[in-house]
């Protein structure tokens, strides 16, 4: 293969699970800055090598949170990511670019204010109350957690002023960021930590997965808090940027009392210096500041590209530093067999946490930095997230000091360890290795898989060290076993029943999520749904060449030998077999013919549906021969708006769509099963 195509497919397969485990799971495991060089390492490879474009790369959309668990709301302007800028020469490269793209003579002024490490939020207010609260999701896309955010007291659930000013706040949106302060944080950590329980990562996360609790009452025992930082109005026209947020004050909302306004980009910079100083006395998170151009008919005059503004960026402080000793180092193996170096550090606190571990990325990154077991280390926490060491400190050495060497073999099987041609990981090639097992199960079991709640990483390291768990089959196994796992110290009738329960919840998940779920390489989320609508069952795959697999849309080589290669195995296919015989679903649901209510008709949903997630009722939809689209337009025949049905409610009526409640759907529905 060509090794700058073999480069950007491992590049797209990389930022591809660093998004899944930063907008989904919530547990990222390389820093902003790490991951920004990765994407414009991507981006320029891309652009250098237009024939290896391919529109589902991680370089052509936002990031996502989406996970399927909430109602999907379209959002009414996009919630656009912004671009990243790291130290002081690119503040004034963006200077230069926004008086480029205005006017002749036109000077910009700047407000600053803090990046809030938190969790995007967009709250919509209908006259005076709280309408519906939106994720970020993928910027055009959020979910539904208004039952959620009603729990922070910080967050208005009226507004008395609607006519503040002669403005007409009668309909309007609010953006801000919520997050947990640190006291908060590491009391909750603490309280975890005396019950034996694992530890949450750090306030940005925890907020995350907070807000995404699926029952309110468990969001309402977490402390959360809100800063607002833009208000939308079709209604009003602002000025400015520093108007918006003084009028956001005085409608009660929660702003950061730090920003500035700045006349030029020399007071920019001061101001960045004066709150890169300030961060640590702040009982919260920050990453940097954000940057925005204050006029707001300048902003429209430079306007954005597809993914950021062009009148806005982030200036991303540097991370903390700390000096330690580094004590070994350990290799760990993950569920895809690569095995990993990891450096065991004496405890040093640093950036709010004590570190005593820290990533050494890859063999060719030890050898770069000549990093020994021994040295003293210079570490950084990364955008204050993953620690690393950044440099070795020669000059205090001790003498008997001996080059770091690769494991022969495996930490955790002893089989022998290779290094691929072209690539800088080593690999355990131990199938059945116990580190690959654990990965290869938490994949299974994770929320855009098969969805099994309860089984995380540590009843799966229990489970798997007591011989209960060796393959995935074995997950369906576990009720012939509720006796002998009640009997299990800290688990008990209950929560053994709530996961049997999930267990067999998940066997109604389609064809695409069994497909991702199987963990085989290159296989991701949306090329799993790819690959389940193309062939239609497993069989049908099972039985494609190569070829066939490369015909399907987007579907590159790479992909297709991954695919081929898992199902020539005899032992995947013996996994299969046991996963059908379990009853999970290795076939796409034919779509019936006969005719229907559903039949030819195209539907947008809307809202929270009381019996079924949107994706469920958008499969039964299809298969009933109908057709489902996210905006309501000319062409759509029904709206089906469940609870909190938003602003498609409104268009469909000056369309003069039909509306079919969430009560006349479910019985359009039964009328098919009588």
């Amino acid at each position: 293969m060509d090794k700058i195509l073999a480069r950007i497919l491992g590049l797209r397969e990389e930022l591809r699970g660093h998004d899944h485990r930063y907008y989904v799971l919530n547990e990222p495991s390389i820093s902003d800055e790490q991951y920004d060089k990765m994407m414009a390492e991507l981006i320029k490879l891309e652009k250098e090598n237009p024939q290896y474009a391919s529109p589902d790369s991680p370089s052509q959309r936002v990031g996502s949170d989406l996970s399927n668990q909430f109602a999907p709301v379209n959002h009414l302007t996009p919630m656009l990511s912004l671009s990243n800028t790291y130290d002081e020469s690119e503040l004034y490269d963006f200077d230069r670019r926004v008086k480029d793209n205005l006017p002749a003579g036109e000077k910009p002024e700047y407000v600053v204010e803090y990046k809030i490490d938190g969790f995007s939020i967009s709250l919509r207010y209908l006259n005076g109350l709280l309408n519906v609260a939106v994720t970020r999701g993928d910027g055009t896309t959020g979910e539904d957690v208004t039952a959620n955010v009603k729990t922070i007291r910080s967050v208005p659930l009226v507004i008395n002023s609607m006519g503040e000013n002669g403005f007409d706040f009668t309909e309007f949106e609010v953006r801000g960021e919520i997050y947990m302060e640190r006291g908060v944080f590491n009391k909750i950590n603490e309280e975890r930590a005396i019950k034996g329980e694992k530890l949450f990562a750090n306030p940005r996360n925890f907020a995350a997965g907070t807000i995404k609790l699926i029952d309110p009452r468990q969001t309402a025992r977490r402390p959360l808090q809100i800063f607002t930082y833009f208000l939308l109005s079709a209604r009003n026209r602002f000025t400015s940027q520093h108007e918006n947020l003084e009028m956001l004050k005085k409608l009660g909302f929660r702003v950061n009392p730090h920003f500035r306004l700045c006349s030029d980009i020399n007071e920019v910079v001061a101001a960045c210096r004066e709150m890169e100083i300030m961060r640590d006395e702040l009982p919260y998170d920050i990453d940097g500041v954000v940057i925005k151009v204050n006029s707001i008919r300048q902003q429209e005059l430079i306007g954005s590209i597809a993914k950021s503004p062009r009148w806005a960026t982030a200036y991303k402080f540097k991370a903390k530093q700390a000096v330690t000793k580094l004590r070994s180092i350990t290799w760990q193996v993950g569920r895809t067999g690569i095995v990993t170096p990891v450096a065991e550090l004496e405890p040093v606190f640093l950036a709010g946490s004590t570190i005593s571990r820290a990533t050494l990325h890859n063999l060719d990154e030890i050898r770069r930095k000549d990093i020994r077991e021994g040295d003293t280390v210079l570490i950084e926490k990364g955008g204050d997230v993953i620690p690393k060491v950044v440099l070795v400190q020669t000059d205090k050495r001790p003498a008997d000091s001996a080059e770091t060497l690769p494991p022969e073999n495996c930490p955790v099987c002893g089989e022998k360890i290779i290094q691929p041609e072209d690539e800088v990981a080593l690999y355990c090639t131990n199938y059945e290795c116990t580190a690959q097992i654990k990965g290869r199960l938490e994949h299974f079991a994770s929320r855009g898989a098969m969805d099994i709640e309860g089984l995380g990483s540590s009843l799966i390291d229990l489970f798997a060290d007591l011989k209960l768990l060796g393959s995935f089959p074995d997950i369906y196994r576990l009720k012939e076993k509720r006796s002998y796992l009640i009997s299990i110290e800290r688990l008990g009738e209950k929560s053994v029943d709530n996961l049997l329960d999930s267990i067999e919840k998940s066997r109604q998940q389609p064809f695409h999520k069994v497909l991702f779920a199987l963990g085989i390489r290159y296989v991701g989320a949306g090329v799993a749904r790819k690959l389940a609508d193309h062939f239609r069952n497993i069989e049908n795959l099972k039985n494609a060449t190569e070829e066939d697999i490369k015909a399907v849309h987007e579907i590159g080589e790479s992909i297709a030998r991954s695919v081929k290669g898992y199902l020539e195995s005899s032992y995947h296919l013996k996994i299969i077999t046991e996963l059908q015989e379990a009853g999970l679903n290795f076939t796409v649901e034919e779509i019936i013919t006969s005719d229907n209510f559903f039949k030819g008709k195209t539907f947008v949903i809307t809202g929270t549906l009381s019996r079924m997630g949107r994706d469920e009722a958008s499969d039964k939809i299809i298969r009933l021969g109908g057709k489902v689209t996210s905006s309501v337009s000319k062409n759509t025949d029904f709206l089906i708006a469940g609870e909190n049905a938003g602003s498609k409610m409104e268009k469909a009526g000056k369309l003069g769509v039909k509306i079919l409640s969430d009560e006349e759907f479910n019985a359009k529905l039964a009328e098919l099963q009588e």
